[in-house]
């Protein structure tokens, strides 16, 4: 359902729910004698926030896929593991991870690239400076690029950031397919 959600209705909900006067999180946390926490107006609280929103709209998408590989999983492999007397924590360790390394990387290099293209999700989040946040706490890479291109019009740098930012965006993809993508002997 997260996955689903358009984040712009998503963000406007998360900014109701830890809204510093009148959010559901500073109501239940005002049951245990905790005065109200600024979320959305600190840098840390902004931090935290925007790491929650993301989590809740991708996990369901990174589960989904987790749960087809290990489908994909022959069940004959634990049943040969456990008659070899491997006990459950050793089949998961020695046997479902390696298995699950391709699924693995997947998942790690598309939420790698994911959250370094964030962009709706702290854009709907704080609303009233674009995105930036509180001290610009939580700018990402796509909105330091829009914003460089569409409010101060500057094309030619916000282009030149696009590129080094694809560069880094790269070898870091290429780093993590080879730690993540090679084999165990």
């Amino acid at each position: 359902m997260p996955y689903i959600t358009n984040m712009v209705a998503a963000g406007f909900v998360f900014q109701l729910l830890f809204n510093t006067q009148y959010g559901t999180m500073n109501s239940l946390i005002g049951v245990f004698g905790i005065a109200p926490i600024p979320w959305l107006d600190t840098i840390w609280g902004a931090r935290v926030t925007l790491a929650l929103l993301v989590t809740w709209a991708w996990l369901g998408y990174n589960m989904v896929i987790m749960q087809a590989g290990l489908q994909t999983i022959p069940n004959e492999v634990n049943e040969a593991a456990r008659i070899d007397g491997a006990n459950q924590t050793q089949v998961f360790f020695r046997i479902t991870i390696p298995l699950m390394r391709p699924v693995l990387l997947f998942v790690i290099v598309l939420s790698t690239a994911g959250t370094f293209n964030l962009f709706t999700e702290p854009v709907s989040l704080f609303t009233s400076n674009f995105g930036s946040g509180p001290l610009n706490s939580t700018i990402t890479p796509a909105i330091h690029i829009f914003n460089q291109a569409f409010k101060n019009f500057r094309f030619g740098y916000a282009s030149a950031v696009a590129y080094v930012f694809f560069a880094f965006v790269f070898v870091l993809t290429i780093l993590q397919y080879r730690y993540f993508g090679r084999e165990n002997n």
